[in-house]
């Protein structure tokens, strides 16, 4: 194994731009979104199976999900403000790189051996938040190495480890069964030991890419960051701060709305789960008196950081967080729905001790693993396609492509055919993980590069807090509860952030 530094700068010298890296060492750098993803891929198709084997009912699939987008809500902005502010001798991203993957892995090994529902419920809260610890940092250290006509690349790459992990977490159960007899099936409230396996190789196998780029990278030190950044961040002039009037007004009114909506909930018996999404409007609200009443005392800490950036976020990253809303969105929908929609309508097998459920689930598996595979070959496709269309205009025909592949979920019954709209899912998935992130870390100042890294994960999180709040009534109401409509749902979804992906306004703009 060798180790990467940085080329054509000496440690200590000053430069006005960054210089270009070598393809090995944008490898290096990425090589750990292979073990994130494979603990994402993991959950993404494992969690829903794992939950309805400890008895859970498919209509409360969503408010079970919700530890995943609360946990990113949470986490990922501040683990970005800390780490701009963070050097030591592993530098800057890497600490949180290395202590997030080893809370990970010990999570992975614990949540198929939980015995009772409420348990895998908290597993699944403990392994997003570790898995956030560590994804944040690796979004800003593309932006802190990379000069900017090399960014596109670097996120392409991460999409790529992205899409091979996803396939080799996703796949793992049903290699496990096919090729070793390993059983897939097991009795009620017991995790099938295929599935119990693959969260034992994936936990050793995320460890093992995690240490691969901690140990064979190196980040620039603060004083070279502030040489590179000098320049750059002139022209990322400051928003104007926000008055005490209207952190005061804006809050009042945001937590006015959030108590009247938890009142309205409890009032009209509508949907428990809606008290959540409530209850966030309402946080939402107290957060920003909070960070009035902070700034008024003269009291600046990591609340009033965030909250001054969202309020102060470039009109590129508003226009971004409109496409991330209804992408993420349809992302939700089919990560919820895809198991109970599939085993349901194709092996018309809903009861999760069959043997027709454990099959399906099963193929399911596979298909996240070809939807990955897809994306990770699509990573090489889409710098070539943006360089013709525009990074905006390769977004949208990539949408497009995953809404066209979740419609033909929902027309072809064969299972076996399941597998081509899989193909427009993953060009789609390739470019959500690569595409607004090159756009954003061209558009905002690099020395708060993690903090805004942080805060674009509420447009990540927020839509799953509506699809996890909302989509089990949805469906329960309009569709007589049948899950394969949430796959309609999502393609309407993805065709609406295809349409935002192209009036997003230029930097500067």
């Amino acid at each position: 194994m060798t180790t990467t530094t940085p080329e054509g700068l000496a440690p200590g010298a000053a430069a006005a731009v960054r210089p270009r890296l070598s393809g090995w060492s944008i490898w290096n750098m990425c090589v750990g979104f292979f073990g994130i993803q494979i603990g994402f891929g993991l959950q993404n198709a494992n969690t829903s199976r794992i939950f309805q084997t400890l008895g859970a009912e498919v209509d409360s699939l969503a408010i079970l999900w919700i530890a995943a987008p609360l946990t990113g809500l949470l986490v990922q902005p501040i683990v970005g403000y800390f780490s701009d502010r963070t050097w030591t001798r592993l530098g800057r991203r890497r600490p949180y790189f290395l202590v997030g993957a080893i809370l990970t892995t010990l999570a992975l090994i614990i949540m198929p051996h939980s015995p009772w529902l409420w348990m895998a419920a908290s597993m699944l809260w403990i392994m997003d938040a570790s898995i956030n610890i560590t994804m944040e940092p690796f979004r800003a250290f593309v932006g802190d190495n990379l000069p900017e006509e090399q960014r596109t690349a670097g996120y392409a790459m991460q999409s790529f480890f992205i899409g091979a992990g996803a396939v080799f977490a996703s796949c793992l159960p049903w290699m496990l069964t096919e090729w070793f007899s390993v059983a897939s099936t097991a009795p009620e409230g017991v995790v099938p030991m295929a599935v119990r396996i693959s969260f034992y190789v994936g936990a050793a196998a995320l460890l093992a890419a995690v240490l691969w780029t901690v140990f064979t990278t190196r980040e620039y030190s603060p004083a070279q960051l502030d040489a590179f950044e000098a320049g750059r961040d002139a022209g990322h002039a400051p928003g104007a701060a926000r008055t005490q009037s209207a952190w005061y007004t804006g809050g009042l009114l945001w937590a006015l709305a959030g108590s009247l909506s938890v009142a309205a909930v409890g009032a009209f018996e509508l949907q428990k789960e809606l008290y959540i999404l409530a209850g966030f409007v309402l946080a939402f609200g107290l957060m920003q008196m909070a960070a009035g009443a902070l700034e008024a005392a003269g009291r600046s800490n990591a609340l009033t950081a965030i909250m001054g950036d969202i309020f102060a976020m470039p009109k590129t990253m508003q226009g971004l967080a409109v496409v991330q809303f209804f992408s993420w969105f349809a992302l939700f929908a089919m990560w919820i729905y895809l198991t109970p929609a599939v085993t349901a309508v194709h092996y018309g097998s809903p009861d999760p001790t069959s043997a027709g459920y454990g099959e399906g689930a099963n193929w399911v598996g596979v298909l996240m693993g070809v939807y990955n595979g897809v994306a990770a070959l699509a990573a090489f496709l889409i710098p070539v396609l943006a360089a013709r269309t525009g990074l905006r205009g390769a977004h949208a025909v990539n949408l497009t492509l995953g809404a066209a592949g979740f419609l033909g979920v929902f027309l072809i019954r064969d299972p076996a055919m399941l597998w081509l709209p899989m193909i427009g899912v993953g060009f789609a998935w390739a470019s959500i993980v690569s595409m607004p992130y090159a756009i954003l870390a061209n558009a905002v100042p690099g020395r708060k590069m993690g903090l805004y890294m942080g805060v674009f994960n509420i447009f990540i999180v927020v839509p799953q807090l509506v699809a996890a709040t909302l989509l089990g009534a949805v469906l329960n109401g309009v569709f007589g509860g049948q899950p394969i409509f949430a796959l309609i749902l999502g393609a309407v979804s993805f065709l609406i952030a295809a349409g935002a992906s192209l009036l997003v306004p230029k930097e500067g703009a």
